[in-house]
This record gives C-alpha cells, structure tokens and sequence, in this order.
C-alpha cells in the first residue's frame, strides 16, 4: 500500500471519528461540560496558539521527552548488550532489575523529588523509567534470537568479541529493537503527564491539569490532541529513521503499519 493510500485511509479514519464526536454533541446526547464539541476545542486550541501557550508547553514537553527518551536508550542498549557477553554480570543485576522492572515510575516520584528536587532532573528521571525497560527487554530479545551459526561462523573467520557484536548481534537484533524503541517512545509520552503534575510551570501536562483545576474540559481535550498528533509524528519520523538507516528492516516496518 502506497503512502497516499495508508495516509488517506488515516485521514478518513480521524474524519469518521470526529463526525461522530460533532453528532454526539451537537444532539445533546453528552453534556457539553463533559464532552465538549469540537469547534470548541479547536477555538481553545486557536486561543492557545495565539496567546503563545501552546508552544511554549510544547516546546517544555518535547524537550523532556526528548532528553529522557536519549538517556534511557543511551543506557538500555549498551547494558543489554553487556547482559549478553557477562554471565556473571547479568546474574549479579538481573534480580535488581526485575525488581526495578515491577514498579510503576510514578511511584518513585516521591523518592525522585526527595533525591532529585522538583526541577527537570526529577521529571526527566520519570521519564528515563518509563523508556528504560521496553528498549532494554526489546535489545536482548533480539540478542537471544540471533542464530548461533552466525556467531560460530564469525569466531571461525577470527571476528573478535565485539566485532561479532558489532556485525552479527546488532543488525540480527533490530527488528526487536525497533519494537522497543517504538513502545518506549509511546511510554516517554504517557509518563510526561504523571511527571509535570508537580512542581511545574510549563508543559502539556501541566497545561492539561491546570485546565482541570479551572474545569476547563475544552483545554484539557486540547492538551491531548496535541499529545496524541506529536506521539503520531514521532512514532512516524522514527519509523522512517529506521528504514533508512536500516532498509533490511523495511519490510517489517511495513508488516507493523499493515
């Protein structure tokens, strides 16, 4: 399916969604406090573009994103691949980390602030939690599919460790990587909220429970399109970045949009 076809079919979708959302309100059939209609949302989307809001919590946002995001993936892969190459490594850590792994990011946010402060480090480490876990997993998924015979015939063509590493393991372990990558970058965005509830001044999430507090519902659907047409575009830009840096992998990268 052609580029067009897939975007016209999403656009359509999105269309089909909103006309039903138009219906809904426009008889009545929800309270306009609860659900407001959609040109009412799109005037509170104008008014906060046109007062400067709206690019300033998104800017605040996608810049904590972007830098939790960087870090957890800066740390997941190479400690992925450490897990692989050091048995008694990955036995000494991997209890910790299980246990890391069952608890939600949010509840460490009293421990984060208490070590961390209010500022961006406490929001950013929330953020680094919640990325950390699907690329880690996903990389050493993709490590452990990797075929032995590839591994064998590289020590017979004297490839040393990390050169197997580095022309064997990794490109064997994209797919699942790409995975992860994916997930993680839906989680930076779902953790962004829980992370600006605190202490914040700026921010989609803080724009989001602000509007809350002033029962503006109007805003708060606002702050979520947002959310939800930039985790689009993201998922989108990196999808692409793949494909180019890696065009084996475009045929599963069509597969996931199928």
């Amino acid at each position: 399916m052609s580029v067009f076809h897939r975007l016209s079919i999403t656009l359509l979708a999105f269309a089909c969604c909103t006309a039903v959302w138009w219906i809904v309100t426009s008889a009545g059939l929800v309270n306009a406090f609860l659900l407001p209609s959609p040109l009412t949302v799109w005037r509170a989307l104008a008014e906060l573009w046109s007062s400067g809001e709206l690019l300033r919590h998104t800017l605040a946002s996608a810049g904590r994103v972007g830098i939790g995001y960087a870090l957890a993936v800066s740390i997941a892969i190479p400690l992925a691949i450490l897990f692989s190459i050091s048995g008694p490594f990955r036995t000494f850590v991997e209890p910790l980390l299980e246990f890391l792994r069952q608890i939600p990011p949010l509840a460490l946010m009293p421990l984060l602030m208490l070590w961390l402060g209010i500022g961006e480090a406490q929001k950013i480490g929330i953020i680094i939690l919640a990325c950390f876990f699907p690329v880690f997993l996903g990389m050493r998924g993709g490590i452990a599919q990797v075929d032995r015979k590839l591994i064998e015939v590289g020590k017979v063509c004297g490839l040393g460790q990390w050169e197997i590493v580095h022309r064997i393991v990794m490109p064997s372990a994209l797919p699942a990587l790409v995975i992860g990558l994916r997930i993680s970058l839906g989680y930076s965005w779902r953790a962004l909220v829980g992370a600006e509830l605190i202490a914040s001044s700026a921010g989609l999430g803080y724009l989001i429970t602000d509007a809350q507090d002033l029962a503006r519902t109007d805003i708060v659907l606002a702050g979520i399109l947002v959310i939800g047409v930039i985790g689009l575009a993201t998922d989108f830009v990196l999808k692409r970045l793949c494909s180019r840096l890696a065009p084996w992998l475009a045929s599963d990268l069509e597969m996931a949009r199928a």
